[in-house]
């Protein structure tokens, strides 16, 4: 078994310092040929064994070694329509025309040596390997060589040409390979890159240039000009920036100076020039000005063609989101109290229409969008994604599915919303409803421990980072909704603002509470005494509503 694991191993090395040789003990067989009979023919059973590229006791030049014994292999059992043949593999060079015996041993064939139109075959032109095979005992043992022409599979084939052997491949040679193999890609990869930046800025190019025509009236729109005259004096220009607060979907927010007094400044890529507009447009309508929405100062541009930038500067609220804020902190029911009535109050004053003012829906309200103040009252912000509904128009080209997924409205999910005003007007009600049940979730009357972990709304159902998919199964299939605890209704403020946040987040949205309604709501349960740390002086509007 072993000799048998040696004569593999040099053929296949053979066959490596060849250049496309395949495995020369068993040459290719005749396909015209019949396989030869199970019974009949010579039987071989015994073949000389050896092998060139062992280790020989002596060398070969030394004329006093004793001649190399003779080793008698013995060849496997006969398999089913083959049969055992001897071999013998000789070596031409073709430089110094001499022949070397590399191989000699047993192999099983399914065609009989004297079946074949030769013995003898040839597997390399440029490296002669002549392959022979006989049948009977040991009929390898006195084998002398025939001659290149005996491995010629046709009288007309010429004999090969004798051309030197090619040199073996060196160490060099193999490092130069793998650079070649290696770099071939990467300068491919790098290429393809250059070009795919190359088209990208021709087309941010071109877009840039189409958008061109309004650029001198969107740089410093005049209202927001006359605002910075009102209250500082001091011109856009001279806002540093300081740190990123945060990041969101169309930009990230600076806290920057202007003059002695701290503002954010939200800056728009080039490609989210859409969205500046957007939201600059909503700052800019009739009575924006309003407590409980984040007060807009101007906008500005920065840069010039790809690198431009477009600023939103607004007020500065140190606390922050409610969401960031919730995640650290809880709630006393005044403070849990006072957030929800200035975003009750924030929506009511979006959707109302009145005073030369257009009903608007926010298409994107939830925690991340409610900023605190210091003495913890709350406005409503970005507004890129928001709605403004003008009487006698329609909503135009609105796109339906938009906002934060874990937020949309089962008809958002569902693709199945109805174009109209008091559809949009119901998805932010929706939305509401989840608001209120984080201030809900961090209000200490309610039990909640303060080290307690802040949860999102259905964070526990569907993860932090839900999909559309797993959005559409949990809340339009399975119709879940945030866990309301049993002991929030034993506080009776709280237990108002659970029936609430139930009735904003009925499936049906023709069901649900206006922004008027819940303001009705909330304010009823305002606390006997205002926080003592941060009292409450901002009168709270109710109108002469019906729920």
């Amino acid at each position: 078994m072993a000799r048998k694991i040696i004569l593999y191993m040099s053929l296949v090395l053979l066959g490596i310092h060849g250049t496309t040789v395949k495995t020369y003990a068993a040459p290719p067989s005749d396909d015209n040929l019949p396989p030869r009979p199970k019974e009949g023919g010579v039987e071989t059973r015994y073949c000389e064994f050896y092998n060139n590229s062992l280790p020989q006791n002596c060398g070969s030049q030394n004329k006093t070694c004793p001649p190399a014994p003779v080793i008698r292999e013995e060849c496997q059992p006969i398999e089913a329509d083959k049969s055992n043949h001897c071999f013998v593999l000789w070596y031409y060079d073709n430089t110094t025309n001499t022949v070397t015996v590399k191989v000699k041993g047993c192999f099983l064939d399914t065609v009989a040596c004297n079946d074949r139109a030769s013995n003898c075959r040839i597997h390399n032109q440029k490296l002669p390997l002549l392959h022979c095979c006989c049948e009977g005992d040991m009929c390898n043992e006195n084998a002398t060589f025939p001659g290149l022409e005996a491995g010629m599979s046709s009288q007309t084939e010429l004999p090969p040409e004798r051309v030197p052997a090619s040199p073996l491949p060196t160490a060099d040679d193999d490092t130069r390979a793998v650079i070649a193999y290696t770099l071939t890609p990467l300068f491919l990869l790098f290429a393809v890159l250059v070009a795919c930046y190359l088209l990208y800025r021709k087309r941010k190019g071109s877009s840039f240039a189409e958008l061109g025509n309004g650029e001198a009236s969107l740089s410093r729109p005049p209202s927001a000009s006359a605002g910075m005259e009102n209250e500082t004096g001091i011109l856009l220009g001279q806002i540093t920036l300081c740190e990123v607060r945060a990041r969101g979907r169309f930009g990230a927010v600076w806290r920057a100076k202007l003059g002695q007094r701290d503002v954010a400044v939200k800056v728009f890529p080039l490609q989210d020039k859409q969205s500046w507009l957007a939201e600059q447009e909503i700052y800019r309508l009739p009575r924006m000005d309003h407590q409980d929405i984040l007060h807009y100062i101007g906008v500005d541009k920065k840069g010039d063609n790809l690198q431009a930038e477009y600023w939103l500067i607004t007020a500065y609220h140190e606390k922050g989101s409610l969401c960031d804020y919730l995640k650290s902190h809880t709630l006393s029911w005044n403070e849990a109290w006072r957030v929800a009535a200035c975003v009750a109050r924030g929506l009511a004053h979006l959707h109302e229409e009145e005073g030369g003012k257009p009903a608007i829906a926010h298409r994107d309200f939830k925690s991340k969008n409610v900023l605190l103040k210091n003495d913890l009252s709350a406005c409503i912000a970005d507004f890129g994604l928001a709605l403004v509904f003008v009487a006698g128009h329609g909503c135009g080209d609105a796109h339906g599915q938009v906002g934060t997924r874990r937020y949309m409205a089962p008809e958002v999910l569902d693709g199945a919303i109805n174009f109209t005003k008091d559809a949009f007007l119901r998805i932010d009600m929706y939305a509401c409803a989840l608001v209120l049940w984080e201030i809900a979730s961090r209000c200490s009357d309610s039990g909640v421990e303060p080290t307690a972990q802040y949860r999102l709304p259905l964070e526990e159902e569907v993860g932090s980072h839900p999909g559309l998919e797993e959005m559409q199964e949990a809340v339009v299939q399975r119709k879940l909704r945030p866990h309301i605890q049993p002991q929030w209704r034993d506080h009776p403020g709280l237990s108002v603002l659970c029936d609430t946040m139930e009735e904003c987040w009925d499936h049906d949205a023709e069901a649900r509470l206006s922004a008027s309604c819940v303001l009705e709501r909330i304010a009823a349960q305002q606390p006997a005494q205002p926080t003592p740390q941060t009292p409450d002086t901002t009168p709270l509007l109710i109108h002469e509503l019906t729920c």
